[in-house]
């Protein structure tokens, strides 16, 4: 499974470095949202930095939408998707795979948009521990619920616009904990994100351990 997981996330973020869509079209608009939310609050900062958390996890929110459906494009694509099963990959590894190539790039947009919630809305991350493990644990929660839903949606006509509504809802507990745990790791925070951080370990562990179950009947009625 380790194996295959592997495989299958080198080949998804080799293809990425060669057409660099993450880079090139998605960051810039990730942080062209980013901007937008600056221009409809308003020139105070306040409520800038008071919402920077809430934002900020929006706009990782949309990025992780477009990163799973660039995912299984490529899997669409001139049937790659009937390689997996050809070559006798474990589903769970492609799974795991999979989640893994899409964390690794939400992760580079996290790092980006977080410079830019820092330069554009004078928000100062003071505990930066705390947002690192908030960004890995919301991470591997948004990749696996993405790639669950992106298997179901990737074999219709209509999966660009029902993967976001067959996902989001799912995500709602892992965006809730996010924006309270990124919350105290903001300067002026006042929460306290253990709690919460303790949360998102445990929608990362459920959603990862019903991928790794699901996936397999998942990629097959896809």
């Amino acid at each position: 499974m380790w194996r295959d997981a592997l495989l299958v996330a080198t080949k998804d973020l080799r293809i990425e470095m060669r057409s660099r869509v993450t880079v090139n079209q998605v960051a810039p608009l990730s942080v062209l949202m980013l901007i937008l939310f600056a221009f409809a609050l308003g020139p105070d900062r306040k409520p800038l930095v008071a919402a920077s958390a809430g934002l900020y996890w929006v706009a990782v929110l949309f990025a992780a939408v477009l990163a799973v459906q660039r995912s299984f494009a490529i899997e669409s694509a001139e049937s790659a998707r009937d390689g997996l099963r050809l070559w006798g990959l474990d589903p769970a590894g492609v799974f795991l795979g999979k989640a893994a190539a899409v964390g690794v790039q939400l992760l580079f947009l996290e790092v980006l948009m977080g410079a830019g919630v820092v330069l554009l809305y004078g928000a100062h991350i003071t505990g930066i521990l705390a947002a690192i493990l908030t960004c890995v644990l919301a991470t591997a929660g948004l990749a696996a619920v993405g790639v669950s839903y992106g298997a179901i949606s990737s074999g219709l006509r209509v999966r660009e616009t029902l993967l976001p509504l067959l996902m989001l809802p799912v995500v709602a507990p892992v965006l809730l904990a996010a924006t309270q745990s990124w919350r105290s790791a903001v300067s002026g925070g006042t929460s306290n994100g253990e709690p919460w951080m303790a949360l998102l370990a445990v929608f990362a562990a459920v959603y990862l351990a019903a991928g790794v179950l699901a996936f397999g009947p998942l990629l097959e009625e896809s």
